[in-house]
């Protein structure tokens, strides 16, 4: 059942019921904060039964004695909690969370083993917050102990300087809502979202100061964005593009652009996906569901710097007048596109907008995302999304940015070579390179719709959707995109 969490943080704190989970250290396995709650040394007989030493996100859970002040007490393991980063504190956040069973009252005493920063103790409770994300909006069976499908719990972090960790707590908070907004879009079916519905949850973010525009598929077509709608053309569903801006910096700033592949639900049109795992093509606007996310986090902590969010939305369907093999169309930039497979449609979205971008808002850098290829999973797995750019120093900050906040980017070759392979005989380029280097190919043709702006393409087929589940994300969706952006955001970009 979805579980609510109220995160606050006290300088003393009395126990008095409930769970109170304590920090444990390679050199203090059990920490005189736990005792504090286990006045009959419970806890220590635990430790030696379970053989629990302190180590890094390992836990030890007993119930407490009848005197004790608490009803259940554990301990999670630090290791060295000087030598944990910032995810690392985020994981032990996420192995509190998974203690917590029903418990409505959750006491975490930070005590003896090394005490963490504020920031650290912020990153604690993010890491507890993202943890705590279920998608259960249309499950109706509920348990008997279930209060209308939801429970609340109270955490309260006890540390000297709570005043300080509530103020880190707050933009941490900022990024556990965008996260939760890109998962709640991608794990969304796509008969609820479609890319009007999708448009007006972009419009949505107005409330937090967000400029929200929304192209409608007149407006596109004025604009001659013949690539973007043909993907539509076998949709009753009407194409939209959002246009998303955030005023943070001066004016006179040049913002940093995001874009975002929103293709609401993919069937391959005529070049028809096996039908196997289809279901899971709801979650291929997991790009344009990062940049909302991305958008709301920004917006939401004040973030100092000028920023432009742009997601095309179609859904590619088959019917009658859809788009065929061999067609070729011309996109916004004039350039002209054959069709080879009209299962590649992500990129004919994105280069439309890419070109969109330049054209009004001529950005310092650009940076796009889609779940683009299987490719890209074929050569990455699950555990980095492929970075292509032609800027270098774009692609070392993405890299660093991946490595603080672990959604990690492995950045992928771009050549002449790989280039020739989307000469098209009838039209300037083709939509696909063939089967061999898919990721690459791919793009390249975007590629070919970036002037001189620096660009990095992220390409999170498979980190969006399906990846393993982790000490602090159990969805299906999730939300990968967002913490690495606000991440290069905040390093490189906030004036």
């Amino acid at each position: 059942m979805p579980i609510s969490i109220e995160i606050s943080f006290s300088k003393s704190v009395k126990v008095s019921g409930g769970l109170v989970v304590a920090m444990g250290s390679l050199a203090a396995p059990v920490s005189a904060a736990a005792k504090t709650a286990d006045p009959a040394g419970q806890l220590d007989k635990a430790v030696k039964i379970a053989g629990f030493t302190g180590k890094s996100f390992s836990t030890v859970d007993v119930f407490a004695p009848v005197d004790a002040p608490a009803d259940r007490i554990a301990l999670v393991g630090t290791g060295d909690p000087e030598k944990l980063s910032s995810h690392e504190w985020m994981r032990v956040g996420g192995k509190i969370f998974s203690l917590i069973g029903k418990a409505s009252k959750v006491t975490v005493l930070l005590g003896d083993a090394g005490v963490p920063s504020t920031e650290a103790t912020a990153d604690m409770a993010l890491g507890l917050m993202m943890r705590s994300y279920s998608f259960d909006t249309y499950k109706t069976r509920k348990g008997e102990d279930d209060d209308n499908g939801s429970r609340k719990v109270s955490v309260v972090f006890q540390h000297d300087e709570a005043s300080d960790c509530k103020k880190a707590f707050a933009v941490r908070q900022a990024i556990s809502e965008g996260v939760e907004l890109a998962r709640n879009l991608v794990n969304e079916p796509a008969n609820v979202l479609g890319p009007v519905e999708f448009a007006d949850r972009a419009k949505e973010l107005e409330s937090l100061g967000v400029d929200v525009e929304i192209l409608t598929e007149k407006d596109m077509k004025k604009l001659k964005m013949e690539a973007l709608l043909g993907v539509s053309l076998g949709s009753p569903r009407p194409p939209r593009m959002a246009i998303m801006r955030w005023q943070g910096a001066k004016p006179k700033d040049k913002p940093v652009a995001f874009i975002g592949k929103g293709v609401v639900f993919d069937t391959g049109g005529v070049s028809i996906k096996p039908a196997a795992g289809m279901e899971d093509m709801k979650g291929d606007m997991g790009g344009a569901a990062a940049v909302i996310g991305l958008m709301h986090v920004l917006a939401a902590r004040k973030a100092k710097v000028n920023a432009v969010g742009i997601i095309g939305l179609v859904e590619n369907a088959i019917d009658g007048a859809a788009q065929r093999p061999g067609d070729i169309v011309r996109s916004m930039s004039g350039q002209t596109i054959e069709v080879i497979n009209t299962d590649a449609e992500g990129r004919l979205v994105l280069c439309d907008a890419l070109t969109y971008c330049q054209e009004r808002f001529k950005p310092a850098i650009m940076i796009n995302l889609a779940t683009l290829t299987g490719a890209i999973i074929v050569a990455l797995g699950p555990h980095h999304a492929g970075l292509f750019s032609n800027d270098d120093e774009l692609s070392r900050a993405l890299t660093k940015a991946g490595e603080v906040t672990e959604e990690r980017v492995w950045r992928m070759p771009l050549g002449s070579d790989y280039d020739k392979m989307i000469d098209s005989k009838f039209a300037d380029m083709k939509n696909t390179g063939g089967r061999h280097a898919g990721a690459i190919t791919a793009a390249q043709f975007l590629k070919r719709f970036v002037k001189d702006t620096p660009w990095a393409h992220l390409d999170i087929a498979g980190t969006a959707m399906g990846s393993p589940s982790t000490d602090i994300n159990q969805s299906w969706a999730s939300g990968f995109g967002v913490r690495l952006l606000d991440e290069l955001v905040r390093a490189n970009y906030e004036s």
